[in-house]
């Protein structure tokens, strides 16, 4: 069986947006704070084979950008990695491998999750996220957490989803502040 980790550049106030939308005026805001020991260990917690488990936006973002990356560890690890997508458009899925989620897509990432194979890697993907979350399909998740506070964007947990529990696996820091912070999911937070 797959685990699911998800994998989010995260504000202090829980922003995940990082793109320059018309409505999202600080794009790029994790710039400032990336070192290549930071790309190291972020490259490192990947693991040398993973696919990915995408949204539609951040695949269409991601298949912009990744494949005219050049070489490089991460570039070549989501390059050759299958890509699990939650899309409504199969066929305009080319950058590849590709393989859609279907019509039912809980089913289908369960079915995924149960099949032998490396580990299902979920970045951006706000929707999906809480999604996964919200149906205790998830393993493990790392929030690469910036010294910023941004007020507004997307955020990475529904307020529509029931609190869910994290149980501290590890923490790891860059010289800017940045901290890479390894949680296991546990379930729905217990009220005492």
């Amino acid at each position: 069986m797959r685990k699911i980790r998800i994998f989010e550049h995260i504000s202090l106030d829980g922003v995940i947006q990082h793109e320059n939308d018309d409505d999202f005026a600080y794009g790029g805001w994790t710039t400032p704070y990336r070192t290549p020991a930071g790309l190291e260990a972020v490259v490192e917690a990947y693991g040398t084979s993973f696919d990915l488990l995408l949204g539609r936006r951040t695949y269409d973002a991601w298949a912009d950008f990744w494949p005219k990356a050049g070489n490089s560890p991460i570039a070549n690890g989501l390059n050759a990695a299958t890509k699990h997508v939650a899309t409504h458009r199969p066929d305009s899925l080319k950058w590849g491998p590709a393989k859609d989620l279907g019509a039912d897509i809980i089913e289908n990432i369960r079915y995924v999750k149960s099949t032998d194979g490396p580990d299902l890697i979920v970045c951006g993907s706000s929707t999906l996220t809480s999604v996964l979350l919200g149906q205790g399909l998830v393993d493990e998740v790392v929030l690469i957490v910036y010294p910023v506070l941004l007020g507004q964007g997307k955020r990475f947990f529904s307020d529509s989803v029931e609190p869910r529990e994290l149980a501290f696996v590890s923490s790891k820091a860059t010289s800017t502040g940045v901290l890479m912070n390894t949680y296991r999911h546990v379930g729905p937070l217990q009220k005492t």
